[in-house]
């Protein structure tokens, strides 16, 4: 498994997670201006920003086509983490913690671990 080490710590956003599921419908509103590839929607269960490649449409209305959960890892400078998954388009990796915590970190925050 690949391990990065943290260059930056990492705080998520106060906002609840979201998840997101096939088929749920979901109203889609502004891009954000710091990361392009999301676009921020507010669904039955809340709102979180989401990748626009995920969702029928850019705004509006939009039916999710990929299922997706917006959970962020607070990481801490140094830090190892796993890469579970990597989202090399939207510029974000899906890491694990020591303490087996698991969310979204950005890529520019971290390096490979040697």
């Amino acid at each position: 498994m690949r391990q990065v080490r943290a260059t930056a710590a990492h705080q998520p956003p106060k906002r609840p997670p979201l998840q997101v599921d096939v088929g749920e419908l979901v109203t889609v509103g502004d891009r954000d201006t710091d990361w392009p590839a999301f676009v921020f929607v507010a669904a039955a269960t809340g709102a979180g920003w989401v990748p626009s490649r995920h969702l029928s449409a850019d705004r509006g209305s939009a039916t999710v086509q990929v299922r997706y959960d917006t959970t962020e890892l607070t990481t801490r400078d140094g830090e190892l983490l796993d890469v579970l998954a990597e989202d090399t388009t939207s510029g974000w990796l899906w890491c694990r913690a020591a303490d087996g915590r698991a969310g979204w970190i950005p890529t520019r925050t971290v390096e490979p671990s040697v």
